[in-house]
């Protein structure tokens, strides 16, 4: 699955770690999820909604 995660975080001027932190996560599960190498959960993805104050719709893309 695609995603916007990578250009989200950039816009807002974080590092993965930061991203990370504020999701509860590795940096290393950041870096996956923006690679594309793993889809996130259904809570997660609902908390990076949050985060981002947008729909999961708006930052991941079904291929």
């Amino acid at each position: 699955m695609k995603n916007r995660l990578k250009v989200l975080r950039a816009e807002r001027d974080w590092t993965q770690g930061d991203l990370a932190e504020a999701l509860g996560i590795s940096r290393q599960s950041v870096n996956a999820i923006e690679t594309g190498k793993y889809d996130p959960s259904l809570p997660l993805a609902f908390r990076i909604s949050d985060l981002f104050e947008m729909q999961i719709e708006e930052i991941f893309i079904k291929e």
